[in-house]
């Protein structure tokens, strides 16, 4: 994690340095027929993510957060084009898995209830459109690859024999299988945002995945086609 951290500092820093000799070397103005300067930046903040099957609720809402660099690309006085490269953090809270099972007179009953967390490196590429100054409204799709992930939470286990029932709780926590994820996931954001000056802004979006999160392979047609990602995200950017 720190290496990546690291490593978007520096690309955000060699695109600063770019920008900033670029500047320094025009020194006769050049006419751009109105248009913006294509600018380099980074941006932040938070993410509120769950999945498809959930109801819509802060209660299964995962908090995370959501970073990385991006370049604004002007195509006329209105519009614009602004591809990202994020650190995406993604999942779900109290998400519920439920299995029974019996053998002879026993039957045994398992419920978990977990927080998901799922990581992403995450491509977002907006079509921004300024219906007014400093205002835009933007949308575009979002092309993610599947990093880590892991499950945290409680697993309650109720045995029934001879109708006693015995019941068993415990917390774990686990890395998410890589292999039961889609390494590759494409989604929709819609988004508005405001520019408070040239270089600082704020920006809110809303990204709905396309494809499922699970991996299709050696599961039932039931699981893998119960969830897609999600996710509200509200941050600043700061463009150079």
């Amino acid at each position: 994690m720190k290496k990546l951290f690291l490593g978007l500092a520096i690309v955000a820093g060699s695109m600063a340095f770019a920008q900033e000799t670029k500047n320094t070397v025009t020194t006769t103005p050049v006419s751009n027929n109105g248009k913006d300067p294509v600018k380099f930046g980074i941006k932040a903040g938070g993410n509120a993510a769950s999945f498809s099957e959930q109801v819509l609720s802060t209660k299964n809402q995962k908090i995370g957060f959501h970073a990385g660099v991006l370049v604004n690309i002007p195509l006329s006085q209105k519009f614009s084009l602004q591809p990202e490269v994020l650190y995406n953090e993604l999942g779900a809270r109290s998400v519920n898995s439920f299995s029974e099972v019996t053998t002879g007179s026993t039957t045994v009953k398992t419920q978990d209830e977990y927080t998901s967390s799922l990581h992403y490196i995450s491509v977002p590429l907006m079509l921004q459109m300024k219906p007014a100054k400093n205002f835009y409204i933007e949308a575009g799709p979002e092309f993610s690859y599947f990093l880590n992930g892991k499950n945290k939470g409680e697993s309650t286990v109720a045995t029934t024999t001879g109708g006693v029932t015995t019941t068993q709780t415990a917390s774990y926590s686990e890395d998410i299988n890589k292999d039961d994820i889609k390494k590759f996931n494409v989604g929709l954001g819609l988004g508005l945002g405001y520019d408070f000056t040239p270089n600082f802004g704020i920006n809110a979006r809303y990204v709905n995945s396309l494809t499922h999160i699970a991996n299709n392979s050696g599961i039932s047609e039931e699981a893998k086609n119960i969830n897609t990602n999600r996710v509200f995200q509200l941050g600043l950017n700061y463009k150079f």
